[in-house]
């Protein structure tokens, strides 16, 4: 068998908001952010929903039919929040990573709803590896809207999928990632990715070793960019030795 250790790093800051609409958990194996929709304390009510009904993936070893029948649960539980604007109901992202075991295997089960990203850095290669659940997304995947032109599409923070919100069901997308040594694990809100490139938090988490440090550099760049939404960053390192 083979022993997975992990060090985490968090850092989360409200930035130009009122309130932090994210939440978090880490520990226990579960690894999640979430961005809450729906204004102030229907966002952050959202939000805290999810993640605590998604918490309960830490315990035993979970697969993907337990992760797609706790996410469905998750967006219950967030559809049932009280709206005070009906056409406006709370809602939020959802993703990250949970620390198990398929085949045998340690692997990191992966689950997203919405555009908050979970990346992974192996071998000094930053990879995105959830897909975003947004309009501009599906725009870019069909060639209507070029690449280099999302981040000033006007509808770009439009989600296609929630948690909550005004779906009646929820498809999330839930897949496995052999934990690999050395594996960098960052999960974060658009607060960071709407602000900093791909090549800056490459670079970023390649300067700084440390899993706290280089949540906290993540978190200060998007400040310094001018980021004004709320931002929330884990760095979750992997190593991986022989069980005895």
């Amino acid at each position: 068998m083979t022993a997975v250790r992990v060090a985490v790093g968090v850092a989360t800051e409200r930035a130009g908001r009122a309130t932090n609409e994210d939440a978090l958990h880490a520990g226990g194996g579960v690894y999640v952010v979430a961005d809450g929709m729906g204004g102030h304390e229907a966002g952050e009510l959202a939000s805290r929903t999810a993640v605590e009904a998604l918490r309960v993936l830490g315990r035993g070893t979970p697969d993907l039919a337990r992760a797609r029948q706790v996410i469905r649960a998750a967006h219950a539980r967030v559809r049932a929040l009280p709206a005070d604007d009906p056409l406006r109901r709370p809602g939020t992202t959802a993703t990250g990573v949970v620390l198990s075991e398929h085949s045998g295997t340690p692997c990191w089960l992966v689950l997203n709803v919405g555009d908050s990203r979970t990346y992974r850095m192996a071998g000094g290669v930053l990879e995105q590896v959830t897909q975003d659940h947004s309009e501009v997304a599906e725009l870019v995947a069909s060639g209507v809207v070029p690449p280099q032109d999302a981040a000033r599409y006007p509808r770009r923070n439009v989600v296609t999928r929630a948690l909550g919100g005004g779906s009646e069901t929820v498809d999330p997308d839930v897949f496995w990632i052999p934990v690999s040594p050395g594996d960098r694990m960052l999960v974060c809100s658009d607060g960071l990715t709407d602000e900093v490139p791909d090549s800056r938090i490459e670079a970023e988490l390649k300067a700084e070793p440390d899993p706290q440090a280089a949540a906290d550099r993540l978190v200060e760049a998007a400040l310094a960019a001018g980021g004004s939404d709320n931002v929330t960053v884990l760095v979750v390192d992997a190593e991986t030795a022989a069980a005895r």
